[in-house]
């Protein structure tokens, strides 16, 4: 089959590599029908993540069932799924709590630290060798472990497009903005108008929102972000966003802000010599300037990744401000089942950031192209049929 592999920062290629087999009683094989390209995958991409030997890339993906384990009844050949990035048993102290992105069962590399290299959270599709060394979905099949509990079935009324983003960013921009305990009326930034932040905003509407605004210095990726995200939007290089929201919510700040950019926002040279002094990847630029915009009192939400630790992180003014922090990666399994019946539902269109469909062949390409935000790319989907 083929299949998408990183093999070094920059360096993807489309390889012939074994069919994948049932390992284990409780997989299934898939038929990958459509798989997209992350946001997250450009940290592997770019080295930001470490990967020492070649693996399948994606998390994002869906398809029909090819073949099941023994132990899996609920499914069987032929059936349509979408599948949660985060793999969980569904039995750990922490799936049955709800949170399932720090499940104990299913990574080799797992641990209470959350260290550096050792010690991480739960496995993650094609995610390096880190988060479980599990093949990801980029290629024709795929192996999906813990299938008992990750697969959900999707309805044939519904196109892949409108529910691929149910295994990753419609669940990353929801939980940013359901860990914010929303009332109502209130106001929310988004820094970072990529595909997450547009789907952060998607929830702050449906959670109650009164105002939405965006926060990004790619003029495409506001104009998605006032269309599909029904946002107002300011672009950083053209205004101060610290001034701007606070003209906008009467000196105070917004009640919430989402940090949907992480570590790979926008910086300078400057920065890049400093990173190299501290041994630290990215920027806090996101994270400092939702620190500066959000009301005392109020509540910042990182789903944006960051991968180390940081100098001159902004606890002082976190401490003064009284803010709420909330962060990490999405428990997908926690909220696929609502956000499907309300795509399900027609209330909310996730297919709308779309910009380029291509076949797997071409993923190298897509790759460069998204990277480097080349062609008003927001969003890619790949096809390996």
């Amino acid at each position: 089959m083929k299949a998408v592999r990183y093999h070094r920062p920059k360096k993807i290629t489309v390889d012939n590599v074994p069919d994948p087999k049932i390992e284990n009683k409780n997989d299934i094989i898939l038929k990958v029908t459509s798989t997209a390209i992350c946001g997250s995958d450009l940290h592997i991409y770019n080295g930001f993540i470490p990967q020492v030997k070649p693996m399948a890339l994606g998390h994002e993906f869906m398809g029909l069932v090819e073949e099941v384990g023994p132990d899996i009844t609920h499914l069987k050949r032929g059936d349509r799924v979408v599948v949660p990035f985060p793999i969980a048993c569904g039995h750990c102290f922490f799936c049955e709590h709800q949170i399932h992105t720090q499940c104990e069962n299913t990574n080799p590399n797992y641990g209470p630290e959350g260290g550096l290299l050792l010690e991480k959270n739960a496995a993650l599709f094609g995610y390096t060798d880190l988060y479980g060394g599990i093949e990801g979905g980029q290629a024709e099949y795929v192996r999906v472990p813990q299938a008992q509990f990750g697969p959900r079935k999707v309805s044939e009324k519904m196109t892949d497009e409108q529910v691929l983003f149910l295994t990753d960013i419609f669940p990353t921009g929801y939980s940013a903005i359901d860990w914010a305990n929303l009332k109502g009326g209130e106001t929310v930034a988004v820094f970072g108008c990529g595909p997450v932040g547009v789907m952060a905003m998607k929830a702050a509407w449906l959670k109650g929102a009164g105002r939405v605004i965006g926060v990004d210095c790619l003029n495409y990726r506001l104009e998605i972000a006032k269309k599909s995200g029904k946002a107002e939007v300011i672009n950083f290089k053209e205004n101060d966003p610290i001034e701007a929201i606070r003209e906008m919510t009467g000196g105070r700040g917004a009640d919430v802000c989402v940090d949907a950019a992480g570590m790979e926002a926008e910086r300078n040279v400057l920065e890049k010599v400093s990173n190299m002094a501290h041994l630290q990847a990215g920027t806090l630029n996101a994270l400092k300037m939702c620190t500066s915009a959000v009301r005392r009192g109020g509540t910042v939400s990182i789903v944006g990744v960051y991968a180390t630790t940081y100098d001159n992180f902004p606890l002082g003014q976190m401490f003064d401000k009284m803010i709420n922090l909330k962060m990490g990666q999405a428990p997908v399994q926690r909220y696929i089942d609502e956000l499907m019946a309300l795509v399900d539902q027609n209330k909310v269109i996730l297919d709308d950031i779309i910009t380029h469909k291509l076949p797997l062949d071409r993923a190298p390409e897509a790759y460069h192209m998204f990277c480097n935000k080349e062609d008003n790319c927001m969003k890619v989907i790949l096809k390996p049929h």
